[in-house]
């Protein structure tokens, strides 16, 4: 079995700047700067085989490249608690069609559709136990984030591995998106 995500990879100027942020929040376990991305797809554990089908059948995606900009930072929850720590995506209709058209090709491929709404953001740490207030604090220290506008001109088949700390994620094919012609 392999652990497979659709993903745009971040240029190293911007995950220098985002674990820059790091710090002040205690129960926060940081993601390294090599792991940040912002995902597309979460496809999960498939075989082999399957995950060869995958990787063809995204080939078809066809999509325009566009810029996108990182700004803000919030929290997921689970239940009350927040469970991680994010930098968001300003609002971008070509990326909410990327998003799409990945989500059509792989429930055309066999996956069962994705069920969550797709919220495009970059995590920046998981919590476990981090104290509310420092959360808070966190937030609003960053709330003005704004990073210069992004260029995604491809997106990416990753596979995730589990490691002591983190997974390590490995890129196993990419796709170039259309450049727009004059």
């Amino acid at each position: 079995m392999i652990r497979l995500f659709t993903a745009l990879e971040l240029p190293l100027a911007a995950r220098e700047r985002l674990a820059a942020l790091a710090g002040g929040v205690p129960g926060a376990r940081w993601i390294p700067p090599d792991n940040m991305h912002l995902t597309l797809r979460f496809i999960g554990d498939v075989d082999e085989a399957t995950a060869g089908d995958l990787a063809d059948a995204l080939a078809a995606v066809q999509a325009r490249a566009f810029d996108i900009v990182i700004e803000g930072v919030g929290t997921f929850s689970r239940g009350r608690k927040p469970s991680m720590l994010w930098a968001g995506v300003a609002r971008n209709d070509a990326l909410m069609h990327l998003q799409e058209r990945i989500d059509s090709v792989l429930v055309r491929a066999g996956l069962p559709p994705e069920t969550r709404k797709f919220s495009p953001h970059v995590t920046l740490a998981r919590l476990k136990d981090s104290p509310r207030a420092r959360t808070e604090e966190f937030i609003a220290a960053h709330s003005l984030l704004r990073l210069p506008p992004v260029r995604a001109d491809r997106f990416t088949l990753f596979s995730s591995f589990h490691g002591r700390e983190h997974p390590t994620y490995r890129a196993e094919a990419r796709y170039d998106l259309a450049e727009a012609t004059s």
